[in-house]
């Protein structure tokens, strides 16, 4: 359990830059004089009118959007304070020659490095841990020092870092080197869609991922529960309430919010639904024009009626009868098929699943994103009663992320003994080495052409779990951890 620290003071530094931390761009600030390696103080945003630069020129191309958000906000009487940190390391550097190096590893232009040593001999680069404050601290603006005292002591743990040990371990030596950064055309690209995930969803998921795969950000941002996917708990429960409403007549509702989750789901699932057959009275319940067609019914209640297939092939027939003979062909319901139903399906190609199969199907997709693969899927949509085949292509599914997560484990563990002994920042590992430690605690036991293949999926900048150093041959490729694979 962490222990429990006291807080007293705060440092006062640019919004900007406080922002900049708080996301994990940066470790590093410009103080005004040296900080003492473990001194702790909360992190004071404030709007600096004494920079030697304008904001523009003192900043890279990469932090001039959070520089003009943040000019904006602090503009008030009083200011909260997100967050607290812990001074692990301070450099003093009077290097000119390494400028150039340190404003490509950190936020400040090489223009803004040499004014500033221009004008005080030294830069102090001190490196802060950030912790999040489990309650925001409330202040007077008061920036005319570097430090100021808090009117009211605040007791931290250091148990919500911005970044995780091991990134943060990293990251501190890579800078410490000045080593350049290792990708920097994912940096400008994070840098041009940030603006965009504040409204759009799936460039804020793409943002997401970018930070976790660069280390400006822990794991935790792509493993908490989306709010906007809570649907998903409630299919099953949407299809079990149609049996409840069957009785009373009243069902119609529920059989079209049962309609409407079955859409979302095979939405999600990467289907691209025809939103002109919408069900009703003589109308298709579903169509799926991609990747490939897909024609399907949905039938609320406690039994699936014998003409549920007649129905289907009728519709289907006269709504597409150019695609219907070759496309997938499924019928969801919560209730049980009739003997007869069964026996059409089977002669008509059909398959029949229940609300719980379609469930678990999208909670994997949710949790782990293009995981399904529905060409594979399609292959499992047995004619007949189906759900025991789909739930073995979903076991399958997990058994492979669990391989993968296995293999990002190995990498991990070699690592991590690499670092004991002080190897450099991203100790790389060949195929034979990761294979090796894998197949000694696991079954069964891989060749180095399977884990090659793996490591290459994993190293994909569309994944990022790894690194990748490559060789002049596949089995001279070198391989590192970047983060883990998390099964849900």
């Amino acid at each position: 359990m962490s222990e429990s620290l006291l807080i007293d003071q705060a440092i006062c530094l640019p919004a900007q830059e406080v922002e900049a931390l708080i996301q994990g761009r940066t470790i590093a600030i410009i103080a005004r004089m040296f900080i003492d390696p473990g001194r702790q103080f909360a992190l004071y945003p404030t709007n600096y009118s004494t920079l030697p630069l304008p904001l523009e020129r003192y900043y890279n191309a990469n932090l001039k959007q959070i520089a003009v958000n943040n000019a904006v906000k602090i503009n008030s009487e009083r200011v909260l304070i997100k967050v607290w940190a812990k001074c692990e390391l301070c450099q003093v550097l009077d290097d000119t020659e390494t400028l150039d190096i340190l404003s490509k590893s950190t936020i400040w232009s090489t223009e803004a490095l040499k004014e500033i040593l221009l004008q005080h001999h030294y830069i102090f680069l001190a490196y802060l841990r950030v912790y999040e404050l489990d309650e925001l601290i409330e202040v007077s603006i008061n920036s005319t020092s570097q430090f100021i005292a808090l009117s009211q002591s605040a007791t931290v743990i250091e148990a919500n870092p911005v970044i995780n040990d091991r990134t943060f371990a990293q990251r501190k030596r890579q800078l410490e080197k000045l080593e350049p950064p290792l990708h920097p055309e994912l940096e400008e690209l994070q840098s041009a869609i940030a603006s965009l995930s504040i409204s759009q969803p799936a460039a804020k998921q793409l943002d997401d991922d970018l930070k976790v795969f660069l280390g400006w950000s822990s794991d935790k941002l792509i493993t908490q529960p989306d709010s906007n996917l809570a649907w998903i708990n409630d299919i099953a429960k949407l299809g079990d309430r149609t049996i409840e409403l069957e009785e009373k007549k009243t069902n119609y509702q529920a059989g079209t919010d049962f309609e409407n989750v079955v859409r979302d789901s095979l939405e999600l699932l990467g289907f691209t639904i025809d939103y002109a057959h919408k069900g009703g009275a003589g109308g298709l319940d579903l169509f799926c024009s991609k990747p490939y067609p897909l024609f399907g019914e949905c039938k609320a209640g406690r039994k699936i009626p014998n003409d549920t297939a007649v129905q289907l092939l009728n519709l289907g027939m006269l709504r597409r009868p150019d695609l219907f003979n070759q496309a997938a062909k499924l019928i969801i319901g919560p209730g049980e098929p009739t003997t007869q139903l069964q026996d059409a399906a089977k002669i008509q190609g059909m398959a029949i699943i229940k609300p719980e199969t379609l469930q678990k199907l999208v909670k994997l997709q949710s949790n782990h994103r293009n995981s399904v693969d529905l060409f594979k899927l399609k292959e499992y949509l047995k004619a007949g009663q189906s759900d025991e085949e789909v739930e073995k292509y979903i076991d399958q599914v997990y058994t492979d992320i669990s391989l993968r997560s296995q293999i990002i484990t190995a990498v991990k563990e070699l690592s991590e003994q690499d670092n004991e002994t002080s190897k450099p920042i991203h100790p790389s590992l060949t195929v034979t080495e990761i294979r090796v430690h894998y197949n000694a605690t696991h079954n069964p036991r891989l060749n180095d052409e399977v884990v090659h293949d793996l490591l290459i999926e994993l190293s994909s900048p569309l994944t990022g779990y790894l690194g990748r150093i490559k060789g002049s041959d596949w089995n001279s490729d070198r391989f590192y951890f970047l983060r883990d694979l998390l099964i849900n």
